[in-house]
């Protein structure tokens, strides 16, 4: 990738290089890192599509 790209970071919008953004690319932080963490664990974030059972979740209903 070029490192002169210019790349908003997904989480505050902020622009950066992406030769910048050190180990938490795309991100320019850490902290917009575990921003957007916690939104894929309380489920602020999500993939569309069907939702899935798996069979212990079955057992769990019985």
């Amino acid at each position: 990738m070029n490192k002169d790209l210019i790349i908003p970071c997904p989480t505050c919008k902020k622009s950066q290089r992406w030769a910048d953004c050190g180990d938490h690319k795309p991100f320019c932080s850490k902290r917009c890192q575990l921003i957007d963490l916690g939104e894929w664990a309380s489920e602020g974030h999500a993939i569309a599509g069907e939702s899935v059972l798996l069979p212990e979740d079955n057992a769990l209903q019985d």
